[in-house]
């Protein structure tokens, strides 16, 4: 397994990594899927009007990005990641096999949910997520311009996640999902 220093991304950090990279890779992570499973009570939504991201949760797969740290940035990079990710400690940074799409099998920097951290929604009613994705407003922006994102992005790289489309569609659709949830 290459020995360099790998960081999965899969949300966010796809469209805004935010950190210098030698090299980026499209790469599949087993064992965990992507999810609108965190309650967001501060980027992209507050205490009083949570909003929802993405977290990685146990079981199934999830295609993402791979994006190689030159060996003189890691600790700057870590440091970045740190303090971006784990703002409330709903995440659980660690190492897991990535599968790049090249083949090769490396060890990835990896945020996953925390399941016992207050802000894990876990699977949610598709209308709950909504009314969630609608409401949310934080300091970055809104849940519902991250989920976009998100899913544009995606789309780009040819990763589509159909889960997450549909999620957009319903937020995006012709009802209000904040009425239509109660």
């Amino acid at each position: 397994m290459d020995g360099s220093f790998w960081v999965f991304a899969y949300g966010s950090l796809i469209w805004q990594p935010g950190f210098e990279f030698a090299e980026v890779r499209k790469a599949t992570l087993s064992g965990w899927h992507r999810a609108m499973c965190i309650l967001s009570t501060h980027y992209r939504g507050s205490a009083e009007t949570p909003g929802l991201v993405l977290g990685l949760d146990h079981g199934g797969s999830c295609r993402g990005l791979a994006y190689r740290i030159a060996e003189d940035k890691v600790e700057s990079v870590r440091g970045y990641l740190q303090e971006r990710e784990m703002v409330s400690g709903v995440y659980v940074p660690k190492f897991i096999r990535l599968r790049l799409q090249d083949g090769r099998d490396v060890r990835g920097y990896v945020f996953v949910a925390r399941r016992d951290h207050k802000q894990y929604a876990g699977s949610l009613p598709p209308e709950r997520a909504a009314q969630l994705i609608h409401q949310g407003r934080g300091s970055t922006g809104s849940s519902r311009d991250y989920l976009a994102s998100t899913v544009a992005h995606l789309d780009r790289l040819g990763l589509h996640d159909k889960a997450l489309r549909r999620l957009l569609d319903l937020v995006d659709g012709g009802r209000n999902p904040v009425q239509a949830v109660r």
